[in-house]
């Protein structure tokens, strides 16, 4: 079922609905479509539409990240991997039957001269704010589409330059550096968000930072309160100011050391929850209460195990707790290889059943706030 900007933003406010929300919020791994196929899979199956998610349309305005890219370079092309220096002068490598993305293993920011050789990409430009896109998702608002604005990360843009281990290590030798690059983010989308929302309503902020894995954050609230929260609040208190409902955080792994500090700067929506890092959102709804929404945290391991494992992971995740708002039920991430079709088709059906959702139409659009 498609949903319209007023019934998501309200849903995930806890403001009431006439039903739950199901969705598939990414799609399938690389590869698992032709386990599927091999499986007897319906062409509406491999690209989800058949399954009737739950969806809205979002529309993104205003570039805030790295602009001027160079040109992606291949160095090396073999059957198994491709090398290659992408649009931010990194040397990366892609496993072509694992990976979608390539991941970087030399990166162009080692001290204060690299970043300043760069820093002209993430510095404010007029032909960030398109006046012909702003008129377009205007006309998609008045449709119902959810008009979305991204920032970078406070972790995740020194990182995409620096490397994790570099980055960690900063913050103790060369804070400077972090602060520049973070002020440069703030400014820049501060002055673009601030021009965009005099012309179109914003209806949610949304950052990416994967900053964590199984054993918890790379960044604690320590280094949340010296470099990321005045960036949040920053842009969260101008754009709340104008409206803007829904503040949304990508990040894989374990976050739980950390919600409070994300909560304080702002955020009201935490994605997507996985419980292999330790993330439980029933047990997150009951400590916190209403004072975010989520989305995911259904267990997407549970779906390569038996139909009681799906049964036992739906019946506790899709408790009366979680219900009635605030939780965009869905997997915490990509639809894992090694996932029989089977199990798929009964976790979908069983989680229908039990939130009452039996009667659907068709469709599916991919559905992640950022």
């Amino acid at each position: 079922m498609r949903w319209n900007r007023e019934e998501f933003i309200s849903y995930m406010t806890f403001g009431g609905s006439s039903r739950d929300m199901l969705s598939e919020t990414m799609g399938l791994l690389i590869g698992l479509d032709k386990e599927w196929i091999a499986q007897g899979a319906a062409a509406d199956e491999l690209d989800l539409t058949g399954f009737g998610f739950d969806y809205v349309e979002a529309i993104e305005v205003g570039k805030t990240g790295a602009i001027h890219l160079q040109k992606e370079e291949i160095i090396e092309d073999t059957p198994e991997y491709i090398i290659l220096r992408d649009s931010w002068g990194r040397m990366a490598k892609r496993v072509k039957t694992t990976a979608t993305i390539p991941m970087p293993f030399v990166y162009p920011v080692k001290n204060m001269d690299d970043w300043l050789r760069m820093k002209h990409m993430f510095e404010y430009a007029d032909e960030r704010v398109n006046r012909d896109d702003i008129a377009n998702a205007r006309v998609r608002q008045a449709a119902g589409a959810l008009i979305q604005a991204n920032i970078p990360g406070g972790f995740d843009l020194p990182r995409e330059l620096m490397g994790e281990a570099h980055l960690c290590l900063c913050c103790y030798e060369d804070p400077e550096l972090i602060q520049d690059i973070i002020q440069t983010a703030s400014d820049t989308s501060f002055r673009v968000l601030e021009e965009v929302s005099r012309y179109i309503q914003i209806d949610c902020l949304t950052v990416h930072e994967d900053m964590a894995g199984k054993s918890g954050p790379m960044f604690g609230p320590v280094q949340i309160d010296e470099f990321i929260r005045p960036y949040y609040r920053r842009i969260w208190d101008m754009l709340s100011s104008r409206g803007t409902k829904l503040f949304s955080q990508d990040s894989d792994g374990n976050m739980n050391p950390v919600i409070d500090s994300f909560i304080e700067a702002g955020v009201n929506i935490f994605y997507p929850c996985e419980p292999a890092a330790g993330m439980d959102i029933v047990a997150l709804r009951g400590k916190y209460g209403r004072k975010f929404a989520m989305l995911g945290g259904i267990d997407k391991h549970v779906l390569r195990r038996s139909k009681e494992d799906i049964r036992k992971e739906l019946d506790y995740k899709l408790q009366p707790l979680m219900r009635g708002g605030g939780m965009c039920f869905a997997l915490d991430h990509r639809i894992p290889n090694g996932t029989p079709l089977e199990n798929y088709r009964y976790y979908v059906k069983t989680a229908r059943e039990i939130l009452g959702l039996e009667e659907y139409e068709k469709g599916w659009a991919r559905f992640i706030p950022y």
